[in-house]
C-alpha cells in the first residue's frame, strides 16, 4: 500500500450512484402528493414513476451526494475517484459519462440483473428548499466485492455518504472500505447526509464516529439528531469528545470546524439570490476536503467549502457551473 504522501487521488468517494431529476414546483404540489418538505424519502419503483410523470418537465443529470462531492473536488483541480453501482442501462451510461467528463475516475461495481440504475426526484419549491424522493435501484446493492481496493487505498481521504447505510451488504462495504483506507494510512470521512438517515442509524453512526471516522460532515439538524438534543451547543460539546475533526454547516450562518481543542466559525460566502439548495452540503464538503488535502488550515478549508456552497446554491442543480478553482484564492 502506498503512503499518504504519494497518493494517486486526493479524495475517493463511495455512495449511491443516482441520476437526479430536478424540477420546480409550488407548495401545492408538495401537499397534493403528500411529500415531506425538505427531507429525503426512499420510494419504490411505482412511486418514482408516478412522481416523475406528475412533474412534467425536469432537468436530468448524474447525481448522488458523494458523486456531487467528487465533482466538486475535481472542479477545484483536485484528483478524485468514485465508487458506486449502476446498471448497464441508459441512465447508468449517462452517470458514468458525466463523471468522466469532469475528470472523476469512475470505478463502477458489477451490475445486477434486472435492477435499474437509481434516480432521485428532487422538487425545488420557491423558497429554494429541496424535497427528495429517491429510488435507489441497483445503487443500494453495493457490497464488498464491488469495492476497488487499490483505488480506495490510493486516496488521501475516503469520503462515504450516510445515505448508503440502509442495507447490511452496504454496511459491510462501508466498514470494509474504512479498513482498507486506514490500513493504507489514509483518513476516513463520513457525511451524515440527512437527519432522517441519522434517526435510522443513530447507534451505528455513533459507533462509526467514535471508532472509525476521522472527519465528520453534517449540518446542525443532523448533529442534533445524532446526539438526541435540541441544543446545538450541547451537540458540539458531544462531538468534540468523540471525533477528531467535525465540520458542521449552519446555513446562512456559515459553518463550524470542531476539534478536541478548538471550535472555529467560518462565515458563509455572500450570495445575491438563493435559487436551489440542492448539493450545498455536498459542495461544501468538496471545498473543505480539497483544502484539507492541499494542507490548508481549518479556516481556509472552511472558506473553500463556503465558496463552493455559495456557487451551487445560486443556480439549479447540485454541481458547479463554473470551475471552482477560478473562485478560490
Amino acid at each position: 500500500m502506498s503512503s499518504n504522501g504519494d497518493a494517486r487521488y486526493d479524495v475517493v468517494g463511495i455512495g449511491n450512484a443516482l441520476v437526479d431529476v430536478i424540477a420546480h414546483a409550488d407548495d401545492l404540489f408538495i401537499t397534493e402528493h403528500e411529500l415531506v418538505k425538505g427531507s429525503m424519502t426512499l420510494v419504490e419503483t411505482d412511486r418514482a414513476v408516478q412522481l416523475y410523470r406528475a412533474l412534467g418537465s425536469a432537468v436530468e443529470m448524474s447525481g448522488g451526494s458523494a458523486a456531487n462531492t467528487m465533482c466538486g473536488v475535481a472542479s477545484f483541480g483536485g484528483r478524485a475517484a468514485y465508487v458506486g453501482k449502476v446498471s448497464d442501462d441508459d441512465l447508468g451510461q449517462v452517470f458514468g459519462h458525466d463523471l468522466l467528463a469532469v475528470g472523476v475516475n469512475f470505478r463502477p461495481g458489477a451490475p445486477a440483473d434486472g435492477v435499474p440504475t437509481g434516480r432521485c426526484i428532487i422538487v425545488v419549491t420557491p423558497d429554494a428548499q429541496r424535497t427528495m424522493n429517491t429510488y435507489l435501484g441497483v445503487s443500494s446493492l453495493l457490497c464488498p466485492p464491488d469495492l476497488d481496493e487499490a483505488t480506495i487505498a490510493d486516496g488521501r481521504v475516503l469520503y462515504m455518504e450516510g445515505y448508503l447505510y440502509d442495507r447490511d451488504d452496504a454496511k459491510d462495504a462501508f466498514r470494509t472500505a474504512a479498513a482498507i483506507a486506514h490500513e493504507a494510512g489514509r483518513k476516513v470521512s463520513l457525511t451524515l447526509s440527512d437527519s432522517f438517515c441519522v434517526d435510522r442509524h443513530r447507534d451505528d453512526f455513533l459507533a462509526l464516529v467514535s471508532d472509525e471516522v476521522d472527519i465528520l460532515f453534517g449540518n446542525d439538524d443532523e448533529l442534533c439528531s445524532l446526539y438526541r438534543t435540541e441544543s446545538f451547543d450541547h451537540a458540539i460539546t458531544e462531538v468534540r469528545q468523540h471525533c477528531q475533526l467535525a465540520v458542521i454547516t449552519v446555513g446562512a450562518d456559515g459553518s463550524y470546524v470542531v476539534t478536541h481543542d478548538d471550535v472555529v466559525h467560518v462565515p458563509a460566502e455572500p450570495v445575491t439570490r438563493v435559487i436551489d439548495t440542492t448539493g450545498a452540503g455536498d459542495l461544501y464538503a468538496a471545498g473543505f476536503l480539497y483544502g484539507y488535502t492541499q494542507g490548508r488550515d481549518h479556516a481556509g478549508c472552511g472558506r473553500l467549502g463556503s465558496i463552493a456552497a455559495a456557487e451551487v446554491i445560486s443556480h439549479v442543480g447540485p454541481r458547479p457551473l463554473v470551475e471552482l478553482r477560478t473562485l478560490a484564492s
